[in-house]
């Protein structure tokens, strides 16, 4: 139990890290990217080849390029490429397209890399994925499976703590205010002289890099990564913690990737399997689904709606009353 306890709660640290990074990008600037597990992917890979060292000609595992880099640079390097990937992606498909378009334009793209890595075997192993992914300090601590398991969720929260307070200060601060100003209305703030185009590039790199980070940490806890885990269906997921905790709250998604990871999608694997040994897969889905149109149609602020802000302080009534200051003026109704 002790075991399944710590799995989960990684899990569901990194659930919250890339649904944060998500928060991002959709809840605060409106930008529908679903290519998101892309980014995710791109971190976990990143951080693979970063530690397995260089590839052994005529080994079990074939990829491109690799080096066996100490704890953080890998993680440091993943959330690096990322970014870079979210502002090439965004230049890409964000500079003319909006709205429904984008989001098909991204979705085609996560596809796409999806085919691509699965296809190219030299590239990073095919189909088969990158396995035996070495966890940092594993052979230095001299730990049991329960104690590493344990020290690699408090390196997993401290980086959480980190983005968290990331996130915070961006959204406290006056781009903040402009990125939900874009959210809300995208003409009238580039009507205003805001420029939409580096906003919306400026999310992505941001949002990929958190999302890259997610995967660094995802993938040096499982020790392998392949295509199937990335599959376009895992951004829904995403999605639907974002919608179900409250997009634009911090705590809300947080929250959202609880229940969503934690309760709706890992509770699935209780129910007992009946005639068909895919019921527990199908079962994920569909409640995902439901859950997703439950919140749509009932409370789509979510279960901790954003918090509205209200700047500077409302007049006592009658303050700003011109007839209270100089008297009822003839002819001239205020």
């Amino acid at each position: 139990m002790d075991y399944y306890v710590t799995i989960l709660a990684l899990y569901i640290v990194v659930a919250v890290v890339a649904c944060w990074g998500l928060n991002l990008q959709f809840g605060e600037a409106g930008v529908l990217n679903f290519a998101y597990i892309l980014f995710v992917a791109a971190g976990a890979y990143t951080t693979s080849i970063l530690t397995l060292g260089h590839p052994s000609p005529g080994g079990l595992q074939e990829y491109f390029w690799g080096t066996n880099l100490p704890w953080p640079l890998p993680w440091l390097a993943s959330a690096v490429v990322g970014g870079v990937l979210g502002i090439g992606i965004g230049a890409v498909s964000l500079r003319r397209l909006r709205g429904d378009y984008q989001a098909m334009v991204l979705l085609v793209i996560s596809i796409l890399g999806t085919y691509l890595v699965s296809a190219k075997v030299s590239l990073l192993n095919g189909a088969t994925g990158l396995s035996q992914i070495p966890a940092p300090f594993q052979g230095v601590l001299h730990l049991g499976i329960i104690g590493y398991r344990l020290f690699y969720l408090g390196l997993s929260v401290v980086a959480a703590l980190v983005v968290f307070e990331i996130l915070r200060r961006i959204q406290r601060a006056p781009l903040g205010r402009l990125l939900r100003a874009m959210r809300e209305n995208e003409a009238a703030a580039s009507a205003v002289g805001h420029n939409v185009v580096a906003l919306r590039l400026l999310v992505m790199g941001v949002g990929g890099a958190i999302a890259a980070l997610a995967g660094a940490i995802q993938v040096q806890f499982i020790g392998a990564w392949a295509p199937s885990s990335w599959t376009y269906p895992e951004t829904f997921g995403l999605f639907a913690a974002v919608i179900v905790g409250g997009r634009g709250n911090l705590g809300g998604v947080a929250l959202g990737a609880f229940l969503v990871q934690g309760v709706f999608l890992e509770g699935t694997v209780l129910f007992p399997n009946i005639a068909n040994p895919n019921l527990v897969g199908a079962s994920q889905w569909i409640s995902l689904g439901a859950l997703i149109l439950i919140f749509l149609w009932f409370r789509p602020q979510g279960v901790l709606p954003e918090r509205r802000r209200v700047f500077g302080r409302q007049p006592a009534p009658g303050l700003l009353d011109p007839a209270s200051i100089i008297g009822p003026v003839e002819g001239v109704s205020v």
